[in-house]
């Protein structure tokens, strides 16, 4: 079977153009495979270029040379060729991603936050609303807390209601990018039992961790941007 992830001698190259139009070479050759059931870890140290990656699978970033095959359903769509649309369709029913930093909508409620992705795939408001509000009481996030807008939330609650949102619709590829970054040990721990149930029921996830442990505890196997296998 397809691999649910491939990256293929992937490229990406930033231009400064502050600095004269100075040129950053982020991603030089990088080869990645994830398959269903698994979760892949990059293991290189900071400013490697872990989160640009990422950020090139979910189509945030345009590489300028290489390959990303998504298994979409019963296609194989390269992320880099891909039209906008076809990125957007890809992002709604394969590729969910869980960043480090909540983007929203100021004044939209928590628990509509974290339904939205459900909604977007046709489940109705009471069902999207449901599984919102199972995944917010399983990390702990107050229900006085639910009719607010994240953005007034400290930093652990909203990269709780973010993880919450990149889970809650059940994509079969997952991005992690520091998922558990701000969070206490208990809401770490409540992280790190429902990615690896996700896991387990067959999704493929990519991740950047810099919690050792919580690496350790998440992903089967260890890769870095240079190609080694740990």
């Amino acid at each position: 079977m397809t691999p649910a992830l491939t990256v293929e001698d992937l490229r990406k190259t930033f231009t400064l153009h502050t600095l004269g139009g100075l040129e950053l070479s982020v991603l030089r050759g990088v080869h990645v495979r994830v398959e269903a059931g698994e979760c892949v870890a990059l293991a290189d140290p900071s400013g490697a270029g872990k989160s640009t990656l990422l950020r090139c699978i979910y189509g945030n970033y345009r590489p300028q040379a290489g390959r990303i095959l998504v298994r979409h359903g019963e296609d194989v769509v390269d992320m880099v060729a891909a039209e906008p649309r076809r990125i957007l369709e890809v992002r709604r029913r394969t590729v969910g991603y869980v960043s480090q930093f909540l983007r929203v909508i100021p004044r939209v409620p928590a628990l509509e936050v974290v339904a939205e992705p459900l909604r977007l795939l046709g489940a109705t408001r009471a069902d999207s609303v449901r599984s919102a509000a199972a995944l917010l009481e399983r990390l702990r996030v107050p229900e006085r807390l639910w009719g607010l807008s994240p953005v007034t939330f400290s930093g652990g609650e909203q990269q709780r209601i973010n993880v919450a949102r990149g889970l809650v619709a059940g994509h079969p590829i997952l991005l992690l990018d520091e998922p558990t970054a701000a969070l206490d040990g208990d809401s770490r721990a409540r992280v790190v039992e429902l990615l690896v149930e996700v896991r387990r029921r067959g999704a493929a996830l990519l991740g950047t961790f810099h919690d050792a442990g919580v690496r350790g505890d998440v992903s089967t196997r260890l890769v870095t941007l240079r190609g080694a296998t740990a």
